[in-house]
């Protein structure tokens, strides 16, 4: 399903690009003056001026795009960011791999800021892989929440590999919990992946859209656009974080000295593999959203093409 662009927008693209990039540069240029708000917003502030810069762009060169074709799944998912992003939170209770400091004292005031942050993660992602597929000029449509299976694999045929897929993301996801607590600081890895191999093959098998799906066709597009996407919302998540007031502080065991920015060097191998999670976290919960309220809860947004 290709998404069309409304007769009339309320705001044009060039217009609502210019407001993202001035937000973008004008939050940074305060946080380095450490001017307030900015200095201990900076975080939630930037990150909703890139997603409205790179939401125009993709409108502006494609004639669709999130917040403009489908605006209500790009609400769904500002709102499932939350919860999803909770789960690496919950993880990171284990794995002690990073922590926050200069949050508002007010709880309400912190809540907040976590709410809108968070908020921004999965919207990020898939705004930024819509932008590099703008860049490599890749197909600007893809299969949505009804994928074409005419050139796939059976699901009887497919289940020998898929339970294989299951198995190891469960066993992934599961070893930072089993392990040790001085053990499991080391195994932030298998977290990075283990939602990949995990849901993918669930998401295939409930008829939704699907990496194995992808590759199996030799249709690379979405895989590269993601992990480009991933990467670059990496460099620039640890780029704003490092003069911010309200950051993020790394722990990491493994290089913990040979940094850029906040970030141990090794640590930017996991931006790629958590933008194929996000994708894959973000289809089942669409895909689950879908059997408890109809067939068609969204309008059918493709991801990351």
């Amino acid at each position: 399903m290709t998404l069309r662009a409304p007769a009339r927008p309320a705001l044009a693209p060039a217009a609502t690009a210019w407001t993202g990039a001035a937000i973008m540069i004008g939050s940074e240029a305060a946080t380095l003056a450490r001017i307030e708000p900015f200095f201990s917003w900076n975080t939630p502030i930037v990150w909703t001026g890139f997603i409205l810069f790179t939401d125009s762009v993709v409108f502006r060169a494609r004639g669709s795009s999130w917040i403009r074709s489908a605006p209500g799944e790009f609400v769904a998912l500002a709102v499932w960011s939350i919860p999803l992003w909770l789960v690496f939170e919950l993880y990171n209770r284990r794995l002690a791999n990073w922590y926050y400091i200069g949050l508002p004292k007010a709880l309400p005031l912190r809540l907040f800021g976590y709410a809108w942050s968070f908020a921004t993660i999965w919207p990020a992602i898939f705004e930024a892989a819509e932008l590099v597929s703008v860049w490599r000029g890749a197909p600007g449509a893809g299969p949505s929440s009804e994928p074409d299976r005419a050139a796939g694999v059976s699901p009887r045929a497919a289940w020998p590999v898929d339970a294989a897929w299951i198995t190891l993301g469960g066993a992934l996801l599961a070893s930072p919990l089993l392990a040790p607590p001085d053990v499991a600081r080391y195994l932030a890895a298998p977290v990075w992946l283990g939602f990949i191999a995990l849901l993918d093959p669930v998401n295939r098998r409930l008829g939704g859209e699907s990496l194995l799906d992808d590759w199996r066709r030799r249709r690379y597009d979405r895989t590269i656009n993601l992990v480009a996407g991933g990467l670059l919302c990496g460099v620039l998540w640890e780029f704003w974080n490092y003069w911010a007031g309200a950051k993020w502080i790394y722990t990491v065991p493994i290089l913990e000295q040979v940094k850029i920015f906040e970030m141990p060097l090794p640590g930017y191998l996991g931006f790629p593999a958590f933008a194929l999670e996000c994708f894959t976290m973000y289809v089942f919960v669409r895909l689950i959203t879908a059997r408890a309220h109809g067939p068609r809860p969204f309008r059918g947004r493709p991801i990351g093409w």
